[in-house]
């Protein structure tokens, strides 16, 4: 039975300078599958700041892979 370990990338439009573009997502996703990495989701979510109430627009990427 294969097993898998898990991780999520938090990226915030404010990491990014602005809207996040799709070469900057791809870019993400190449350096991550180097890695080993697979994409198993992609979520839209409103992402806390460091300062202050409120949030931003932002997406969690998950990623799976092999465990061994």
């Amino acid at each position: 039975m294969t097993r898998y370990e898990y991780r999520v990338s938090e990226i915030r439009e404010s990491m990014i300078g602005g809207k996040l573009s799709a070469d900057k997502l791809e870019k993400l996703l190449n350096e991550e599958a180097r890695q080993g990495w697979q994409l198993k989701a992609i979520t839209s979510t409103e992402v806390k700041g460091r300062v202050g109430p409120g949030g931003v627009e932002g997406l969690l990427v998950t990623f799976e892979r092999p465990v061994g």
